[in-house]
């Protein structure tokens, strides 16, 4: 893809999730890879709902900021995923609602955030790792991504907000999106007794869509 189409596709993706309400005001951060191996990263303090292209921060493949504005505090969350994911085209945090909310539950499973409610967020997220709570902009996140040494394409940090690489920008979107739809269902179904899909189920989903399930 041309870096002028990149450049619109993120903007255009970004203006729909915050339509549609997945992130507000100046919250949120996105980014992705060019074709010479730079990134086009939204700027700090902008929103989602109003990012201009020929605004987005660029950077030249050694990490070097060469145009555009200054870069979104969260900077270390998304070089994190590029540096232990080979695969990672694109990197979205959101601070989407349900998410968060699911995040603060007591009992939630910090290895697997997500219940099995259906095989899409397992198919489009793998198990998603819930990281502690940092203070944001902290660097430590991004140290905390790094320590999962590229198993997880997807991290939710504690009472902020859900962090997802893919393989490009559409697909981190799509993912981002699934995982808040989870974390909404989780919540609906919170204190009935739902039928979750089985281990057997699970496993079926992992082996027959090649999921990563360490």
């Amino acid at each position: 893809m041309s870096e002028s189409k990149l450049r619109e596709e993120i903007c255009l993706l970004a203006k729909s999730m915050f339509d549609r309400g997945l992130t507000g005001g100046s919250t949120g951060n996105i980014s992705a890879r060019t074709e010479d191996g730079g990134l086009l990263v939204s700027p700090t303090g902008t929103s989602f709902g109003r990012l201009d292209p020929a605004r987005l921060s660029r950077f030249d493949a050694n990490g070097v900021l060469i145009g555009g504005d200054a870069p979104t505090k969260e900077m270390p969350l998304h070089s994190a995923f590029y540096e232990t994911r080979s695969t990672a085209g694109a990197v979205v945090h959101l601070h989407s609602c349900h998410s968060v909310a699911w995040s603060m539950m007591p009992d939630v499973d910090e290895d697997n955030f997500l219940p099995p409610l259906t095989p899409y967020s397992i198919m489009k997220l793998g198990k998603v790792k819930l990281l502690p709570f940092f203070m944001p902009g902290d660097p430590a996140m991004g140290e905390a991504v790094r320590g999962l040494a590229g198993k997880r394409s997807a991290v939710m940090l504690a009472n902020h907000g859900p962090v997802v690489a893919g393989k490009d920008i559409e697909s981190a979107c799509n993912a981002i999106e699934e995982l808040e739809d989870t974390a909404r269902l989780a919540i609906l179904m919170r204190g009935y007794d739902a039928r979750m899909l089985s281990p057997e189920q699970v496993q079926t989903v992992v082996t027959k869509f090649n999921v990563e399930w360490d």
